[in-house]
């Protein structure tokens, strides 16, 4: 079972193939991004670094994280929680308004008993063991579990990977919601430039779907579409490469099946998305992020999101939240997008969602569908929102129950880990809705 989030380790990764244009330390320059991640973690381990905290401000001259691979494992236990200081990044504004409360009514979920794929064990052993950063279970508006591990704190905004689409989605229903959009529409007819690439004839919808017909390899694989991603955000990348997601976009030119066929994770979609939002709306993506959703919600924190060298929002995998902003984007979603009073993400638009109407078949993870941007679960009429490296939400609007996860997974056996996870959450909800 294969997890589709945009960084899957290859057999050619393990290997150490990478352009030998690398401009890094000459000891890394035949390695791939996960082998100079491991290189470096273990030069500085062996320095004394502390692998939670490898800036420590007592300790300097400590060897530098690196310009490339920094937000890979093992360094992601670190950085996932300090993106500000390793990519440019734009504000994500929570507004001048007061947060909204999320009131709360602890209980001992912790202590329920969970069967893994390697046996039984606690939803607190769990949390332990299995690379959590933070935990956090709501049910019926209230927040009933929290946890904070690894330095995390609630005030400390958090990587989220390939889990911010599902925001990019849910704004795209937002903007389609206030007339400023039709999903059923071609992308070129908003990008004309699109209509010589491989994009020519595909649609909003194909593409929030992921069934538009192009063939793009989302791993960080040597030369992959998804390692060209990757180094929109490094401060180095190789002589020639895109320094812009747009310049990634323009250069996937070929179409291999009629869109709408087949479902076929690729983040390039997500971003040609994202591009239309700013198009029609005039606004960039942490304005619309900030505008539509985290002002309106009562974010407690601002958020923010990782940028490119042309200033746009990596609408991919860039967006970072604090725990309980998550959320209340999950709560949000449980509540059919209405808060206070307030219609913030259409109601049909979710139903239409949870339902898979336009879902692609055996997409998404889990075996099930997937639709604008979100891996929709029919068994459980839930949502999930996934991102590389244990990021997670879960929304399940009949049972009011959203949880909400932030880990740091080590690139072997994420399938195993996301399981896992997954497991734990189901359990709470069975014990919570008494089935």
């Amino acid at each position: 079972m294969s997890v589709h989030l945009g960084h899957q380790t290859t057999d050619e990764e393990q290997d150490g193939r990478i352009p030998a244009s690398l401009d890094h330390a000459p000891q890394y320059e035949s390695s791939s991004q996960f082998q100079v991640a491991a290189r470096t973690f273990q030069d500085a381990i062996e320095a004394g670094v502390d692998p939670a905290n490898p800036r420590d401000p007592r300790k300097t001259g400590s060897p530098l994280i690196p310009k490339v691979a920094w937000k890979l494992s093992p360094w992601s236990q670190w950085s996932f929680q300090h993106i500000r200081e390793m990519a440019a990044t734009a504000p994500i504004w929570r507004g001048p308004g007061p947060s909204r409360a999320l009131p709360q009514s602890r209980q001992p979920l912790g202590d329920i008993l969970v069967d893994f794929r390697d046996g039984k064990r606690t939803v607190n052993d769990h949390v332990e063991r299995n690379y959590t950063d933070g935990f956090l279970v709501l049910h019926r508006g209230r927040i009933v579990f929290e946890r904070y591990l690894n330095n995390l704190a609630p005030q400390t905004q958090h990587l989220l990977m390939s889990a911010t689409k599902s925001f990019i989605g849910t704004l795209a229903g937002i903007l389609a919601g206030k007339g400023l959009l039709d999903v059923r529409r071609l992308v070129s007819d908003f990008l004309p430039e699109l209509g010589v690439t491989g994009y020519r004839g595909a649609t909003v919808q194909q593409c929030l779907d992921m069934t538009t017909g192009l063939d793009a390899d989302d791993s960080s694989s040597p030369g992959a579409i998804g390692e060209k991603m990757d180094y929109c955000w490094y401060r180095e990348r190789p002589l020639g490469w895109p320094q812009t997601y747009w310049e990634v976009v323009l250069s996937m030119r070929e179409q291999v099946r009629p869109h709408g066929a087949k479902y076929h994770y690729k983040s390039t979609d997500t971003a040609v998305v994202g591009f239309v939002l700013q198009q029609v709306s005039g606004l960039s993506i942490a304005d619309l992020l900030s505008q539509e959703i985290w002002a309106p919600m009562g974010a407690e924190e601002d958020a923010y999101i990782a940028v490119d060298d042309s200033g746009f929002g990596v609408a991919t995998a860039g967006m970072c939240v604090t725990l309980r902003d998550f959320g209340r984007f999950a709560q949000l979603m449980t509540q059919g997008g209405t808060w206070g009073g307030r219609q913030i993400i259409p109601q049909k638009w979710i139903e239409e969602t949870l339902d898979g109407s336009s879902a692609s078949l055996d997409g998404g993870h889990w075996g099930r569908s997937y639709a604008n941007f979100w891996h929709v679960d029919p068994e459980h009429c839930a949502l999930w929102a996934l991102g590389h490296g244990g990021q997670m939400a879960y929304v399940e609007p009949d049972a009011e129950f959203a949880a909400v996860k932030l880990s740091y997974f080590p690139e072997h056996d994420t399938d195993q880990r996301f399981d896992d996870d997954r497991a734990a959450i189901l359990a709470i909800r069975a014990a919570l809705s008494g089935n």
